[in-house]
């Protein structure tokens, strides 16, 4: 039996996670009880009957404190039994949250007359702070729509039976912040800026135009053959360990011209070693 425990703040995601995981063929339960989930995943072993062969379950932070505190007990004992589990962890920013509350005029579960929306989130993340040091996979969606979340998630389980690794190759602007879901983060700012060319400034790095500017220095092709062979140097290392997901992350200055060239560059050559790629330009979206 496999188990994916979803969680996180509410509003990051977790119900199109849970969405996403159930057409990959999961059985799917949201806002179990986390003292039920024993008794369930145990329940759901001896049925032996190959719909609940995968199985995720969505839990959130109206649990009682005393078992989210115990949580990495109850991973430990599931391991104890056999049971193959992963736990995915979803955030976004504070104001992102706040945003996407005020969009679907929905309530979050936290909000009462007593805990304004803010005054909520933040309890959530006090609450759930024992998931994060189990957590196998957590996504920061605050830059992330629909979308690209599924996508994200496909590329992860649809790999995950073959243990074969996931690459997410992501451009981004320095001056929006750094991704927080990045295993490794590369600065291209030191690499000439097409910005500052009057005829690209509107293009991005998917523009020939654009390539064809940033091919003209030797750095940027060094610096690209160099991040190229040190992924392909470790790649095997983070697969014999186990890994199925790596997010490269690839920054200049407004993530439109260098780090998309770069990203775009990137993802096509490994491509071409076979592994599952995924291309996603943050700014752009």
């Amino acid at each position: 039996m496999k188990l994916v425990i979803v969680t996180g703040l509410s509003g990051s995601g977790k119900s199109i996670a849970l969405n996403t995981l159930e057409d990959l063929g999961y059985y799917c339960v949201d806002n179990l009880p986390l003292f039920l989930l024993s008794k369930f995943v145990e329940e759901m072993a001896t049925e032996k009957d190959p719909l609940f062969e995968m199985i995720a379950v969505g839990i959130d932070a109206r649990n009682r404190a005393t078992y989210l505190e115990s949580v990495e007990s109850l991973l430990s004992r599931l391991s104890e039994q056999g049971v193959e589990h992963e736990l995915i962890f979803l955030e976004a920013q504070d104001d992102t949250l706040i945003k996407r509350y005020s969009e679907t005029r929905r309530r979050h579960p936290l909000s009462d007359d007593d805990h304004p929306l803010a005054e909520a989130i933040k309890l959530e993340r006090q609450i759930l702070g024992p998931f994060l040091n189990a957590t196998d996979l957590r996504i920061d969606t605050t830059r992330t729509n629909v979308h690209q979340l599924r996508d994200l998630l496909r590329a992860h389980f649809s790999s995950s039976d073959t243990q074969t690794l996931s690459l997410l190759f992501l451009s981004f602007g320095f001056k929006h912040g750094v991704p927080k879901d990045a295993d490794f983060v590369y600065d291209a700012r030191f690499l000439p800026n097409p910005h500052w060319q009057p005829t690209l400034r509107p293009l991005t790095g998917r523009d020939t135009k654009v390539a064809d500017f940033l091919e003209q220095n030797p750095s940027v092709l060094e610096f690209k053959q160099d991040i190229i062979l040190f992924l392909e140097k470790w790649i095997p290392g983070f697969q014999a360990d186990g890994r199925s997901y790596l997010t490269v992350a690839i920054g200049c200055t407004g993530g439109q011209h260098r780090s998309v060239y770069l990203t775009e560059r990137l993802a096509a050559h490994f491509k071409r070693s076979g592994l599952p790629v995924i291309k996603r330009h943050r700014e752009l979206a």
